[in-house]
């Protein structure tokens, strides 16, 4: 995996930190993206290279095509191209359908599933050049039952969202040895939910406990590996079977 270039958004808290540091450790150049967490942007960016990896943080609000498209350009025309693109900002809110806004509900689509679409567009040349690439993003890992959720509708649909577009662009990009897949994670101890919620979730989780980032980052790891080259259009649980 050495001399790959990873471009991650949303790579400053959470999940997207985790994948960020463990795909330095081994070898990749990491760009992450960010729309406010500027410091957290470079504490990633300080761990980065301490561990003697190329790092570069840039501010996006990827829910502008174009600033999206312009940040893929820079990272694609600095390092070379881009490699492995991970989809890993997705804010959400919970609020009843009844009584969501209509600025809340498309801000949903507008920060979860459309910067994939965009993203993606943008990335998929260049791995086409190299003939190799790997996007990927994170859905629920019930957005294959397709149940009622009404505190989280938009956001949801979204998720949902998510696994069609993976699907149907892998069946566009397999022959140029791309892989887009979708990581459907549960319960994850990522920082944006409360402790109480998830204390009150582990009661529901069949495995027991709440699932960490760095369990997130390993299914990543295995998703960009040449090992892994087979699996396209997948949608990979990790929830410890909830929402299965």
């Amino acid at each position: 995996m050495n001399n790959r270039i990873a471009l991650i958004t949303g790579g400053a808290r959470g999940i997207g930190r985790a994948v960020a540091l463990d795909m330095a450790s081994r070898g990749w150049s990491i760009a992450i993206c960010y729309r406010t967490s500027a410091k957290e942007a470079e504490d990633v960016m300080e761990s980065v290279r301490h561990q003697g990896a190329a790092g570069m943080a840039i501010q996006c609000d990827v829910s502008d095509p174009n600033a999206a498209t312009a940040m893929v350009q820079r990272v694609a025309q600095q390092w070379g191209g881009i490699d492995a693109l991970i989809n890993s900002a997705g804010p959400y809110h919970r609020v009843s359908l009844l009584d969501e806004t209509n600025e809340g509900w498309h801000s949903m689509f507008d920060n979860n599933l459309h910067p994939v679409f965009y993203l993606s567009k943008a990335v998929v040349p260049y791995m086409k050049e190299r003939n190799w690439g790997r996007i990927i993003c994170f859905s629920m890992s019930n957005a294959e039952q397709l149940v009622a959720q009404p505190q989280l509708t938009a956001h949801y649909i979204a998720k949902v969202g998510l696994v069609v577009l993976m699907r149907s662009l892998a069946r566009l990009v397999a022959p140029h040895g791309v892989t887009a897949n979708c990581v459907a994670p549960g319960f994850i101890d990522s920082g944006s939910a409360l402790k109480e919620e998830l204390a009150a979730a582990v009661k529901r989780i069949p495995a027991g406990y709440i699932g960490t980032v760095e369990e997130t980052a390993a299914v990543v790891r295995f998703l960009i590996s040449d090992e892994a080259r087979y699996i396209n259009g997948a949608n990979i649980q990790l929830s410890g079977a909830w929402g299965v």
